[in-house]
């Protein structure tokens, strides 16, 4: 198997498969029962056929089917470019019914390396063990969909206080007074730190962040943001964010 960087562009309009790192040994790749009923039922691949394996931590391989009951092959490494130039770490609320399935989905795509739920005053779902497989099954998907070498973690939820000790670049944003525009915000930081590794954007719930919550988080050196003049729901108000974020560090190489 050839690990040696590539300029080509390779598999642009092939199938891709998140997979386990332990299920890759030497040049054989071990497909679960789940995914060959995908790759051999679902999508009525052949053996031979070729598909995309990624392992969610930044590896991805142009892969060969295998017969059935037989392992399939790594042919050779494909990198992609698909990464931001910094580490995104989203701090979402827990907001009602199955809004945070759409935020997931779509901060998967925006670039996003983790997702914390953050148990706040408006808060009132109480995530169950399902819900995480769950969300952490939306991510996964939508890493394959936006061909992302890494799948999002996806955290169980904490405090508010737990989540203020994180240190980084540290944004929340909300309609406080003396909020400045997030882009402004990213910019300004661009300034006084060259080698930015990690950005914490902070989204509330519905109804937003209280402002004892908002006094606290400014307390402990987070930077209140704006996003506009306008009331977004949160669900909105986390793509919008990091919309702007993925667009500001877009193109730039990653610094681990």
């Amino acid at each position: 198997m050839s690990n040696q960087p590539q300029e080509k562009k390779i598999g642009a309009n092939l199938q891709r498969l998140v997979i386990a790192p332990d299920q890759v040994r030497d040049d054989n790749l071990s497909l679960t029962s789940a995914q060959c009923h995908y790759l051999y039922r679902v999508l009525r691949l052949n053996p031979g056929d070729r598909f995309l394996a990624m392992d969610g931590q930044g590896q991805r391989w142009l892969s060969q089917l295998g017969g059935v009951g037989e392992p399939s092959r790594l042919l050779e490494a494909a990198p992609i470019s698909t990464e931001l130039g910094v580490s995104i770490v989203l701090c979402m609320a827990l907001v009602k019914g199955n809004s945070l399935d759409l935020v997931i989905q779509e901060a998967t795509e925006l670039g996003v390396r983790e997702i914390i739920p953050i148990r706040s005053d408006r808060s009132l779902l109480q995530p169950s063990a399902s819900k995480y497989q769950r969300w952490q099954r939306i991510a996964q998907e939508a890493a394959e969909q936006s061909q992302r070498l890494w799948v999002p973690k996806i955290s169980t939820a904490i405090a508010l206080d737990e989540m203020l000790t994180f240190e980084g670049a540290r944004y929340m944003a909300g309609l406080a007074t003396d909020a400045i525009p997030l882009n402004r915000a990213l910019d300004q930081g661009n300034t006084h730190a060259k080698n930015i590794k990690k950005i914490y954007i902070a989204i509330g719930p519905e109804g937003g962040w209280t402002s004892q919550e908002v006094e606290q988080a400014q307390r402990a050196g987070w930077q209140t943001v704006s996003l506009g003049r306008r009331t977004l729901r949160a669900v909105t108000a986390a793509i919008a964010a990091l919309a702007l974020i993925s667009i500001h560090y877009d193109g730039e190489d990653f610094i681990e």
